[in-house]
């Protein structure tokens, strides 16, 4: 991919992070219930 100038790859990167953010809480939030599911009997 090329960027030409340097707002084009602040926006591609934040775009990115946006989206890594959200799937690690996604992530996080599946794992806690995960654990949680365990202890009721």
């Amino acid at each position: 991919m090329e960027f030409y100038t340097l707002q084009e790859f602040m926006t591609y990167t934040k775009g990115i992070t946006y989206l890594l953010m959200a799937a690690i809480l996604v992530g996080i939030t599946g794992f806690w219930l995960f654990l949680t599911d365990r202890d009721e009997n």
